[in-house]
């Protein structure tokens, strides 16, 4: 009878037991609060852990060494309200259909508000699933339930109006956000307009990088950078210190590169360099952080990536199904598990800063690229110009056009993206 029932005793502890290991597994499986902290104009060198030796970004190394970091991350389309677009969507430009920052001329921009308003946004997607999601920053699309936010500091466009107000001059509004969450599972949209243009950083900031033979303007944009850094280090600390280390997914992105122009300001020659809006390296680059300490073990990833696989990684970290149409990769497998990626290249097509027609993106088509391993093929709309070819393996900075000597590679990377 003792032996019966201390076996019962036993029975019963055992699925205690069970039932404890089950319910710990299942906590930490649970669906994470989702921060995706977006930067603004900023070149893809432009870290420590890029390699950058004067520009000081410690907390976002420190980001990077707790996460999994992309080195070649890319965005298809290296202007801001598309790219941004695309990082809501997980779409191409071409199927989202925000291709240009400005409407054609004549055209009110509220006509181009409908394009994300009824698409399927991650915040949208999250909402039905019981988040609650908050927009600050940069964003182009009118009132900020457009983009399928629940709460939101924009509420006309461009660029951002009152929601700008976020990182240089306040980080409160996310805070309070979150406190009021309680439970509830949150998105966090932060995209400042930092290191965006104007470069007016702070003077203890500034005096770090005003040296003997700089240039004032480069001056300011490496300490914009380091400021931007700084507000990223403040929003993690206080994540980590409000107990969501661990049970929030922090990714980090650039919507576009930078290559900062000196001397006298010269009219438009934010777009004369071979950085922003063009498909060279300087425009399309970014490295891509994905970090939830004790989920996501550190890593350094070489893969090829692109900020189309940003909404389906989210998704499937989110267990929220992903719509048919998205084209990206949920990047889980590979640095959860090790698992290869199969595709071996990215790629994007350029637009115009202004749109020739609402609706059709391909009417203002400048450039289509693709980069598949070492290789990078730049393919210009206009006629009478001839493809390039980088092998940035050697040459990351596309000093060296290599097309003329290798046909063969340029046909290769011509068909492919052709097929897209």
């Amino acid at each position: 009878m003792k032996h019966c029932k201390s076996r019962i005793v036993r029975t019963q502890l055992l699925a205690v037991f069970v039932l404890f290991c089950a319910t710990m597994s299942n906590a930490a499986e649970s669906p994470p609060n989702v921060v995706m902290i977006v930067g603004d104009d900023m070149g893809w060198t432009d870290y420590g852990f890029m390699g950058h030796e004067t520009i000081k970004t410690p907390f976002l190394d420190k980001l990077a060494a707790e996460g999994a970091v992309f080195p070649n991350g890319y965005v298809p389309t290296s202007l801001c309200r598309a790219s941004l677009a695309t990082l809501l969507t997980g779409l191409y430009a071409s199927q989202h259909k925000i291709c240009c920052n400005d409407p054609p001329p004549g055209i009110d921009r509220s006509e181009m508000l409908p394009f994300l308003r009824d698409a399927p946004t991650i915040p949208r997607l999250l909402k039905d699933q019981g988040y609650r999601s908050l927009q600050t920053g940069k964003f182009w699309e009118g009132h900020f339930s457009n983009g399928g936010f629940t709460e939101g500091m924009t509420t006309k466009g461009r660029h951002g109006d009152d929601g700008l107000a976020i990182g240089r001059k306040t980080m409160q509004p996310i805070y309070d956000f979150i406190v009021s969450c309680d439970k509830t599972p949150f998105f966090v949209w932060y995209a400042p307009m930092l290191p965006h243009e104007p470069h007016n950083p702070p003077e203890h900031i500034l005096k770090k990088y005003l040296v003997e033979g700089r240039d004032q303007r480069q001056a300011k944009y490496w300490a914009m950078c380091e400021w931007f850094d700084e507000t990223c280090g403040e929003l993690v600390k206080w994540l980590d210190e409000h107990g969501h280390r661990e049970d929030t997914l922090v990714v980090y992105v650039v919507d576009n590169g930078w290559l900062q122009t000196n001397g006298p300001v010269r009219q438009g020659d934010q777009f004369l360099t071979r950085s922003k809006n063009t498909p060279y390296e300087d425009g399309v680059r970014t490295p891509i952080i994905f970090r939830r300490p004790g989920w996501i073990a550190p890593s350094r990833r070489n893969e090829l990536v692109s900020t189309i696989d940003i909404a389906p990684t989210i998704l499937a970290a989110c267990n929220v199904t992903r719509p048919e149409k998205l084209p990206g990769v949920n990047l889980l497998p590979l640095i959860r598990e090790s698992k290869p990626l199969d595709r071996h290249e990215v790629y994007g097509e350029i637009y115009l800063h202004d749109c020739v027609e609402l609706g059709k993106p391909q009417l203002s088509v400048t450039h289509r690229w693709i980069r598949k391993d070492d290789w990078k093929l730049i393919v210009p709309r206009k006629a009478g110009t001839s493809p390039e070819l980088y092998r940035l393996t050697d040459d990351p900075h596309e000093k060296h056009d290599l097309a003329k000597d290798n046909a063969s590679r340029v046909n290769e990377l011509t068909q492919l993206l052709n097929q897209r």
